[in-house]
Formats: C-alpha cells, sequence, structure tokens
C-alpha cells in the first residue's frame, strides 16, 4: 500500500516539476522580449526564438524530426502548411525562426497572445473578407523581407486529414512575388509509430487542458516536412486558387500515407 501512495506522490511530483518548469521557461522568455529584444538584430531575435523554441519543445518531451529542409531557400518565401496544434508554431521556429498569420483570438490569450506579438505575427479576424485583405496587403509588405508562415484551413485539425484551404492569403505571394513552400505537419507516438491526438488542439479545448494532454503524452515526435514549389522552376504562378490547391494535396498525400 505504501508502495504504490509512494509511487503516485513521486508522479505528482514530477508533474508540479514539469509544471514549474513551463511556467519559469514562459517567463524567461517575457523577460527575453521585454530586455533583449527591443535593442537586438534581427538575427539575435531569431537565435533567441530558436533556443526558447527547442527548450520548450524539450520541456513537454517533444522530439523534433525534419524531413527535406534543403528546399527552403534562403531568400524571403510564402510557408502554407496544416495546422494541428498550438505547438506547431514553436516546433516550426525550433527549426527556423518565421513569421506567422494567426487568428484574432491568439492575440487575447494571456501572455502568448502578447508574446505573438512581439514575435511579429500578423492576426487575421476570421470570416472577415474585408480583413483578409488588409492582412494580405501587410503580408505582401512584409514578404519583400521576412519568410511568412500560414494555416490556410483557417482552424486545427487532429492531423488525420487537412481540410480545404482558403486561397486568400496565398494572394501576398502573387503581390510579393515570392515562391510558396509547402509544410506537412504530424505528430506522432514514439511508442508506437502511429499518428497521436496528444497534441490536437480542436473544439472548445483550452490552452491549459491541451498542455495537460502533451505532458501526459511524454512521447510525441512531431515530424516537419517540407515541399518544393510547384513547377521546376520556383516561380509564384499566378493563380492564387491553384497555389492553395497545389500546397492542399501535397499535404492530403502525405498524410495519407502516400508520400511524393
Amino acid at each position: 500500500m505504501s508502495h504504490h501512495s509512494s509511487n503516485a506522490g513521486s508522479m505528482h511530483n514530477s508533474k508540479m516539476i514539469r509544471w514549474i518548469s513551463i511556467w519559469s521557461h514562459v517567463i524567461a522568455g517575457v523577460l527575453t522580449l521585454v530586455f533583449i529584444f527591443p535593442r537586438s538584430s534581427r538575427d539575435i531575435k531569431n537565435h533567441h526564438i530558436q533556443e526558447w523554441s527547442k527548450k520548450l519543445l524539450t520541456i513537454f518531451g517533444i522530439e523534433l524530426r525534419i524531413l527535406h529542409p534543403e528546399v527552403l531557400p534562403n531568400d524571403s518565401y510564402l510557408l502554407a502548411s496544416n495546422h494541428i496544434s498550438w505547438m506547431d508554431i514553436h516546433a516550426i521556429n525550433a527549426f527556423r525562426p518565421i513569421r506567422f498569420v494567426a487568428k484574432s483570438e491568439v492575440e487575447q490569450w494571456p501572455i502568448f497572445g502578447w508574446m505573438a506579438k512581439q514575435l511579429g505575427t500578423v492576426f487575421i479576424k476570421r470570416d472577415s473578407t474585408r480583413h483578409a485583405h488588409v492582412v494580405v496587403g501587410a503580408m505582401s509588405k512584409a514578404l519583400e523581407s521576412d519568410s511568412i508562415c500560414i494555416f490556410p484551413e483557417g482552424t486545427s485539425t487532429n492531423g488525420e486529414t487537412v481540410r480545404p484551404f482558403k486561397p486568400n492569403l496565398f494572394e501576398s505571394a502573387l503581390i510579393a512575388r515570392v515562391p510558396v513552400y509547402t509544410l506537412a505537419i504530424r505528430y506522432i507516438s514514439k511508442t508506437t509509430g502511429e499518428r497521436s491526438d496528444a497534441a490536437a488542439f480542436i473544439g472548445d479545448m483550452g490552452l491549459l487542458e491541451s498542455m495537460a494532454n502533451i505532458l501526459r503524452a511524454r512521447d510525441l515526435v512531431v515530424e516537419l516536412n517540407f515541399f518544393g514549389p510547384a513547377g521546376s522552376a520556383p516561380n509564384p504562378l499566378s493563380d492564387r486558387k491553384w497555389l492553395a490547391l497545389h500546397s492542399h494535396e501535397l499535404i492530403a498525400q502525405y498524410l495519407a500515407g502516400k508520400p511524393r
């Protein structure tokens, strides 16, 4: 009996320690943004973002696996990705920091919303065509110097399939004349090698509930698989609907287990 209770006690302790390390890490991130970022160059900022994101993955016990990173260019590009979890952003930043377009609700999140803002996130009101138009303008300006990642499903899924891509944000790549690259994200259980739902941030789930789910799993691999632009040359093709379909199809085939 006492053996069982001491076991439960040590599990409770390790859980507490994990939560404490998450919040200490978040506070360290906030302090970096307040004190170091205002005076830092882009490279130094990116270094801090990457190191912070890597450590966050480590605290959550997530292993990062990158496939075909060599397809990405050094110049700026638009990256279209499927969307499963709030953790997607940190996984991508742990590989290579990039700016994001996020739904306007994220801006209201305590601490994380403020952090996203400091990192140059562009916020978009979902279901507002007029606002999308403004955002496309802001994105095409930003794309002159920075790469941007979009989640064109407009919502997150459990990652089994990918929802149709909304084409409006692809317009920014056409205006800025930058290529569109594609990213397929998967969360896999290390134990089974199968897709895992543990990171999925869906329905009415709150951020803390999602964090607890990921902490419980402790065996996740996040896989980032990059695809080059359509056509043999990375020149942007002229139709945003076509670009959206092309990215969507690459991800759909990959998630269905038919990698190209």
